[in-house]
């Protein structure tokens, strides 16, 4: 696989950031910041989209060993990852259901780890290595029908607890952002299943409004920045107090 040529702001000559995830929802916002801020940007996601001014795309299936090494080989090196792909969905009615139990653990726990460790191997190891982990609300805490996404996101949360110390000795930080109710596709599929929509999910938060996919890029942008230098192996909620 081959990168496809840059556009806009980015360059072969700038900091490259990945964005797994990076087409739609809380990716893209990710991918546009980090565009904002001057990265070189490739958001990676199973099918193309209209981008932000300055973002590249290049196919990946976070659930498939070979198309993540496909992809990072393809790439120089990396000094930001944020790992934002992710699927969601209530277990099944005929629950146990391996298909739906390994279904979102290869996407959201498997995929997070195959992207965490190839981006990894393309980092520096001078302090400006960064990764970022989309947990959720739901690494923090628990509900009763989500067994498979609630298990999926705690292991995220431990996954970067321990790639953080793993890391620590080449100086790439690692840490974890959950946010609570995000408005974006994947929110929405989850709302129409619970039989609510945006302001029933504003009301089930403590402060009495969901987060932006903005608010999530902009806690990306500091955790990427030099001030957030020495700041790894944490889960920091962006859930309006939800996951207390």
């Amino acid at each position: 696989m081959s990168l496809p040529g840059n556009r806009g702001a980015g360059g072969p000559d700038r900091p490259l950031a990945v964005v797994t995830g990076g087409t739609g929802g809380i990716g893209r916002a990710c991918a546009a910041r980090l565009a904002a801020l001057g990265y070189r940007v490739v958001a990676g996601a199973r099918r193309a989209a209209a981008l932000p001014e300055g973002v590249e795309f290049a196919p990946l299936d976070v659930a498939d060993a070979a198309s993540v090494r496909a992809f990072f080989a393809a790439l120089p090196e990396v000094r930001v990852l944020v790992a934002a792909a992710g699927s969601a969905g209530g277990d099944p009615p005929e629950d146990p259901d391996e298909a739906h139990w390994h279904g979102i653990l290869s996407t959201n726990l498997d995929g997070a780890w195959r992207c965490c460790l190839a981006a990894a191997a393309r980092m520096p190891s001078d302090g400006t290595g960064r990764i970022v982990t989309l947990a959720s609300v739901l690494g923090l805490r628990a509900v009763p029908d989500q067994v498979a996404y609630v298990a999926a996101k705690h292991g995220v949360v431990g996954l970067t607890k321990a790639l953080a110390l793993k890391l620590a000795p080449r100086r790439i930080t690692v840490n974890a952002l959950c946010p609570g109710w995000v408005p974006t596709a994947m929110a929405e599929a989850r709302w129409q299943e619970l039989g609510m929509d945006e302001a029933a999910a504003a009301q089930d938060t403590p402060t009495g409004r969901v987060t932006t996919a903005e608010e999530v890029a902009e806690a990306v942008a500091w955790l990427v920045s030099p001030g957030a230098g020495n700041v790894t192996g944490q889960t920091i909620g962006l859930d309006g107090g939800a996951g207390l």
